[in-house]
């Protein structure tokens, strides 16, 4: 028989596991709330990128696996391995495919047909994303043929019987084929995120839209299909979602009529590309400039000093052009050296990258226009199927990881960001 004295015991020690199971259940609710009304989007001041009132300088990563890993529960658990890991080394910013078009695993199937088990995959990287406080650049479509690009595009318009050309290039001109683009832009801008809950042009966890993965559209070298082409999508996603930024997506070449097609392009054909790095970034919807930087393949015959000549050369060239003609951030969204050189050592790629960090280190301390890096690209162990020569699997021990996170604390210590909680612990231990 329990004593009198305890009875009242009984209603409280239940009242406190209640308490306890109510404050269990609801805390992650209400972190996540917290979270999502304290983060704010990404914007562009002036020159430089901004978030909560600081200069943001991204240190970042590719990994345009994402999606594609999240479709199945075998392969899923990899998406948030690598983002715990891009987290754990200070990286900020993340840019993958949000796209997939026909094909193994498609997003859209077909024209305005989607697999909604795919925009589930989509879905959950954006909310693990969001999760680990790393932000992504999502490209929308891709001008080479891996998952679909624009010839998927033309291979619809032609089976479809409306396709004015079978050329690729007529992704940019044919009318049918810009209506396909716009619909699928529709769909995904307005996707309501079925983890979250939030709409895709409403969730900052968004760094900015990826409009084409290194458009070329050699069939019209003087520029104007493809930049009437970026004029008007452009116009057409900001009609739809103003709050994030926008970028092309360009390799960064000179066209015909730009004076550094001698000086700065590697060699004379990209400047036959169709494309322009100045006058298509400078179209009024673009928020900032997209660069890529790969002499291994732009090269023949180039020496590795030769190349990490032209690397710092390159990067000042578009650093001036965001400064004084485009006055706009410019983000160089890919780099990488080839394991794949004859004269190939683990050494050089550290130089290599650390050339590169440099230039935007001093870029950041300055406050200029040169806006971060992100590097081509990361993976997880037993993921060989998906690399390729520029591939890297992150070790806390590696020289490439202490070299990153040197730049995720070089950077946030001179934008005042080092002192925020994740920062500050990574950057107190010496790599």
């Amino acid at each position: 028989m329990v004593p009198a004295r305890n009875g009242s015991a009984i209603p409280v020690l239940g009242f406190l596991i209640c308490a306890a199971f109510i404050y269990l259940s609801f805390r992650d609710l209400w972190l996540n709330h917290k979270w999502r009304t304290e983060i704010g989007f990404v914007k562009r001041n002036g020159t430089q990128f901004v978030v909560d009132g600081k200069a943001l300088y991204v240190n970042g990563w590719n990994s345009y696996w994402f999606m594609d890993h999240a479709v199945n529960e075998h392969s899923r658990y990899l998406v948030s391995e690598m983002l715990e890991t891009g987290a754990k080394m200070g990286l900020t910013v993340c840019r993958t495919w949000a796209f997939n078009d026909g094909g193994y695993n498609a997003l859209q199937i077909s024209p305005g047909r989607f697999d909604e088990r795919v925009f589930k995959a989509l879905d959950h990287v954006i909310a693990e994303a969001k999760k680990h406080d790393v932000r992504l650049l999502l490209c929308l479509v891709n001008n080479l043929q891996a998952y679909g690009g624009k010839s998927q595009y033309v291979q619809w318009a032609w089976q479809e019987g409306v396709g004015l050309s079978s050329s690729n290039d007529s992704f940019f001109f044919d009318p049918s084929i810009r209506k396909y683009f716009k619909n699928y832009l529709t769909a995904l801008l307005t996707r309501k995120n079925s983890v979250t809950g939030i709409e895709y042009r409403n969730d900052p966890t968004i760094f900015a839209w990826e409009l084409i993965n290194e458009p070329r559209c050699t069939s019209d070298v003087s520029g104007d299909t493809l930049q009437d082409w970026i004029d008007e999508m452009t116009g057409f996603i900001k009609s739809i979602d103003d709050k994030h930024l926008l970028t092309v997506g360009l390799e960064g070449f000179y066209g015909p009529n730009s004076p550094k097609r001698l000086t700065v392009n590697p060699e004379m054909w990209p400047s036959e590309l169709g494309t322009d790095f100045v006058r298509n970034s400078n179209s009024s919807n673009i928020d900032f400039a997209s660069v890529h930087i790969y002499p291994d393949h732009w090269f023949h015959n180039q020496t590795f000093e030769d190349k990490l000549k032209f690397v710092v050369k390159w990067m000042q060239s578009h650093i001036e052009d965001g400064m004084k003609e485009l006055k706009k951030p410019v983000l160089f969204t890919e780099f990488g050296l080839s394991n794949l050189n004859k004269d190939y050592e683990p050494s050089q790629r550290e130089r290599f990258y650390r050339t590169i960090f440099d230039v935007v280190y001093k870029s950041a301390k300055r406050r200029k226009v040169g806006a971060g890096t992100l590097v081509w690209q990361l993976f997880m162990e037993g993921m060989e199927g998906f690399n390729d020569e520029f591939g890297i699997v992150p070790h806390e021990q590696d020289p490439m990881y202490r070299l990153m996170v040197e730049q995720s604390c070089r950077l946030g210590k001179v934008t005042g960001r080092r002192e925020e909680h994740k920062l500050r612990k990574l950057c107190s231990h010496k790599h």
